[in-house]
């Protein structure tokens, strides 16, 4: 972490303390860490595991870090913005992890002088096995942008974008994914347990296929598409599956979740 800044955390809920364990972890010492939270017994149970230190209110919070990460729920984003209130060119670089909400309505709260960054992690990142996207506001150093993606690579690897829009996209695939892959999960399980495989056997082998299939991808470099043909032999197993799914149009229905999961990320990043 450059020079050893003290992190901010405004909110110190799941993803916040992913966060936090993966920085402790990469070596920024429990110190140099300040958290706020209306929930107290989050605060302690952070406190406890890493030996961070609290702040008495998000003000107080924000006058003394080098980075603060915005880490609370969309609904609760106005609240807090008001009672920020207006950011100085000497205030920290706030890298906002909340959902949907754009850098426009970010800065309409925290004002023209402040510099965000706008990401969207996923939850295998309280594995340490997630992955961000982000896109720099105005006004963001290189420094800054290098501090942000340093501070997200506590979760796994961050991809920078350079259109905000896309950030929805982001949203709709692998923020929401994990979710479609649970659902594939459960029905590879459900699949195995009908064909007479214990439940237990079946949900292993399913989860430690897609784990596997995905490591595959990742590790030789290879397209899914080739990575297929390899498992399809002509007249085998592998083949006469695959045409059921393509018969019940699996593939245009997750591409369809990824685009209807983008739509609905637009829509809760508009104030109401």
């Amino acid at each position: 972490m450059q020079q050893q800044k003290t992190i901010g955390f405004i909110g110190a809920g799941n993803m916040a303390g992913a966060m936090i364990r993966g920085l402790v972890k990469g070596g920024l010492p429990g110190k140099r860490i300040l958290a706020f939270d209306v929930d107290r017994n989050k605060l302690k149970a952070l406190s406890r595991e890493h030996h961070l230190r609290w702040a008495k209110s998000n003000r107080e919070l924000i006058g003394q870090c080098g980075a603060v990460v915005l880490a609370v729920k969309p609904q609760v984003v106005d609240a807090v913005l008001h009672e920020l209130g207006p950011l100085s060119a000497r205030s920290p670089l706030v890298l906002s992890i909340a959902a949907g909400i754009p850098i426009s309505r970010l800065r309409a709260g925290l004002g023209p002088e402040s510099r965000i960054v706008r990401a969207m992690p996923n939850t295998p990142a309280l594995i340490g096995r997630g992955i961000s996207g982000f896109y720099a506001g105005p006004g963001v150093s290189p420094a800054e942008r290098n501090l942000a993606r340093s501070i997200l690579e506590a979760l796994g690897p961050a991809l920078e974008f350079h259109d905000e829009s896309l950030l929805d996209a982001v949203t709709g695939l692998s923020g929401s994914g994990p979710a479609y892959v649970y659902l594939i999960i459960e029905a590879l399980s459900d699949g195995g347990v009908k064909m007479g495989l214990p439940r237990e056997a079946a949900l292993a082998l399913a989860a430690r296929t897609v784990a596997g299939a995905a490591a595959m991808v990742l590790e030789t470099g290879e397209h899914p598409a080739k990575l297929k043909d390899m498992v399809t032999s002509p007249g085998g197993t592998t083949i006469a599956g695959l045409a059921v799914l393509e018969k019940a149009r699996v593939r245009s229905a997750l591409i369809q979740a990824v685009e209807k999961a983008t739509r609905r990320a637009k829509e809760l990043g508009k104030k109401k």
